[in-house]
Order: C-alpha cells, then sequence, then structure tokens
C-alpha cells in the first residue's frame, strides 16, 4: 500500500504536540500499568489478559482490542502475552466451533462459554497482520499472518469440506453475524476498513468476498444510524432497522442506542480516516455530533431510543460515547466536530470497577484522534 499521512486532530485543534505526546504516554500508563486504573494483568513469563473489571472476566473483544492497541503502540511483548493466553485458554480445537475463539474465559483461563463473538475473531485477525507487518513473523503461534489468515478462513468457510460449524458472516448478503447462525447483526461489528485489508491479505480465495464486505458494510451503516439522531441500534436486521424480536438466551432490550452501539460512529471515523470511501455512512458522524452537542457539555448522557427518545436516564459507560462521537471527527464535515476533539482532550479516564469498556474506547480514540491508529 502507498505510504499514508494521519491527521493529528488534536493538533488541528491548537494542542501543543509536546502535550499531545505526554498525554499519550499518560492513556498507556494508565491502561496497563497503572495499579489502581489498569486493565491488563500478566500471567506467569509469558502471558497475559485483558479483564473486563465489571464482569471479572477475560472476553475476546478486549483481548483482541488489546492486541490492536499494542501494535499501535509498539509494545511487542504485551501484543505477545495477550496473544498466548488468547490462543491457550480461548481458541477452540475441536467441536462446533472448532477454529474459533471462545468469547468469554475466567481469569484462570476456564472458559465460561464455548461460542465466539465475531467481533473478536474480526479484531484477532487485524491485529495480527499489522504485528506480521510491524515486527515480522516468528514461529508457531507467533507466525502472525499465517494465524490471521487461518482466523478468516474459518469464519468464512465453516460449514464447508466438511468442516463443523457455522460461518461468522452471511455468504449472500456479506454482513457480519451476532453470532454465527443467526439472522441478524451489530452494527458496531461492521468494519471495512477491516476487511478492505483483508481483501489484500487473506488467503487468496476469500479476496473478493472481503472487498464487497466493504462495500456492503459502508452502505449497511449508511441505514443502519438514524437519518437525525446518527445512532444506530446494538442489534440490527439485515434492513439496518432495529432487531427487537424476542431472544432464547435474554430478556435485556438490544433494539436502542446503548453499549455496543457506541462503537458504530467511531467504526465511520476511523474507516473515512484510513479508506476515504463515503457510501453514505459519513453523514452519520455529523448527525450524532451535532444531536449530543448539548449533552458533551452537560456532561449528562443517557439510554437512547434510536430517534433520541431517552428511553432511560443515566448510562453504564458514561465515558464511552462522547470518546467515540469525538472519534467520529474523523468523518464529520461540520464545525462542532472540533468541539468534541477539544472535549474529549481534557476529560479523564475511568477508574472503578466499570473502568474496562470505557476506558478501551477511550484510548481508540485517542490513538486515532491523535494520529496513532495507523495500517501496518
Amino acid at each position: 500500500m502507498e505510504k499514508k499521512t494521519y491527521r493529528n486532530m488534536f493538533a488541528q485543534a491548537g494542542i501543543p504536540e509536546e502535550k499531545i505526546r505526554k498525554r499519550l504516554e499518560e492513556v498507556k500508563y494508565t491502561f496497563f500499568y497503572d495499579p489502581e486504573k489498569k486493565v491488563y494483568f500478566p500471567v506467569g513469563d509469558d502471558m497475559a489478559y485483558i479483564c473486563d473489571t465489571g464482569n471479572n472476566d477475560a472476553r475476546t473483544e478486549g483481548m483482541s482490542y488489546g492486541m490492536m492497541m499494542c501494535v499501535q503502540l509498539d509494545m511487542k511483548e504485551e501484543f505477545d502475552r495477550i496473544w498466548k493466553w488468547a490462543k491457550t485458554y480461548m481458541w477452540m480445537s475441536e467441536g462446533e466451533n472448532e477454529g474459533y475463539f471462545a468469547w468469554s474465559c475466567a481469569t484462570d483461563g476456564s472458559k465460561n462459554a464455548y461460542g465466539p463473538a465475531p467481533d473478536g475473531e474480526e479484531f484477532f485477525a487485524m491485529a495480527l497482520f499489522f504485528a506480521s507487518h510491524r515486527w515480522g513473523d516468528g514461529e508457531g503461534i507467533f507466525a502472525y499472518s499465517t494465524e490471521a489468515k487461518e482466523i478468516l478462513r474459518a469464519c468464512l468457510h465453516k460449514g464447508q469440506n466438511g468442516r463443523p460449524g457455522t460461518p461468522m458472516w452471511n455468504l449472500d448478503n456479506h454482513q457480519i453475524l451476532f453470532v454465527p447462525g443467526i439472522d441478524f447483526t451489530d452494527p458496531s461489528y461492521h468494519l471495512p476498513h477491516f476487511y478492505e485489508l483483508f481483501a489484500l491479505w487473506a488467503y487468496e480465495e476469500d479476496r473478493a468476498f472481503w472487498k464487497e464486505a466493504a462495500r456492503a458494510s459502508r452502505e449497511y451503516l449508511a441505514v443502519a444510524c438514524h437519518p437525525e439522531t446518527g445512532f444506530s441500534a446494538e442489534y440490527a436486521e439485515f434492513d439496518g432497522s432495529p432487531m427487537s424480536r424476542p431472544l432464547p438466551w435474554t430478556t435485556d432490550r438490544h433494539d436502542w442506542f446503548f453499549s455496543d452501539a457506541y462503537r458504530t460512529a467511531a467504526n465511520i471515523g476511523l474507516d473515512y480516516e484510513w479508506f476515504g470511501v463515503d457510501l453514505g455512512q459519513r453523514a452519520a458522524a455529523d448527525r450524532i455530533q451535532k444531536f449530543l452537542l448539548a449533552n458533551l457539555h452537560s456532561g449528562e448522557y443517557h439510554i437512547w431510543e434510536t430517534d433520541g427518545r431517552i428511553a432511560q436516564t443515566g448510562v453504564l459507560h458514561p465515558l464511552g460515547i462522547p470518546a467515540t462521537v469525538a472519534q467520529a471527527s474523523l468523518a464529520a464535515k461540520e464545525p462542532q466536530a472540533m468541539e468534541w476533539v477539544k472535549a474529549f482532550f481534557e476529560m479523564p479516564m475511568r477508574d472503578g470497577v466499570r473502568r474496562y469498556y470505557d476506558n478501551c474506547l477511550y484510548v481508540f480514540a485517542y490513538l486515532a484522534l491523535s494520529g496513532n491508529y495507523r495500517i501496518w
């Protein structure tokens, strides 16, 4: 690929470069090493896990996020530790989900579940490709590029040629599934900027699929984000409408703008920064920033219906919303984007038991807005 220049929106907002660099080091220390606030925990001589402190477990979401952060920050030892823990305890070598990763494990490595969550697999694969290109392939599980390609092969080819299980993507409409075999999706799982790169680096037989998936996901995000608020639902139908059908494993709602859904605007921002392709999805960045501008100033966030009605006052992840909406500035056209960027820079990371998810989103937003979330 051609060498790319990445925008530093903090610098564009007038923040001095030295202050930006110093804050990046503080963010890294807080997430990985601060005794009171870290979520990264080494195990023995060569493994580590990222802890979801609100649920006291390790999830493929957080493990793969941690690997992506490490490759962006040039932290090879920490990357390898997280990857070895994931491959040792989370990866499934047999059964219906052979080739996938158990989405949740206890911190001792025992599996809490034997099903996967596809956002983990796509982040694992992308982080591994970047590690291969930044540091070079090693041996065994550290042959990063081979590991990435095998993950993607499983995602598309389960159920074929005698292989058990079902794919993580709908092979007809090219949309990622909430879980394998289900008939709906999660808008925040749609990462067209990853699929563009999978189309270059996956096994050759799958590259055309990934190229089409990038197009399909951008078109999907354009309709999954509400035309006035820019909000997406946590779970959504293949046509983009919120998924409100009853589910056998939960009575919780997932058809509103809540935890998972915060990531959608951030993903739109990073995709546009990396590839500059707009199939209608970019407008959601301006809509969500405009709709929530008063909340940015007040600091009050809620659980909203996708049309903007307040469903419940208060919110579980109050930092996750401004972090992801600030990251959407990478795709925004309107002047209020800089208000979000400046305000986000002044926000402290979260402490306390619920710090994990908010701080994951915070780190990604800081990397992206400082020009440090890059294609490797």
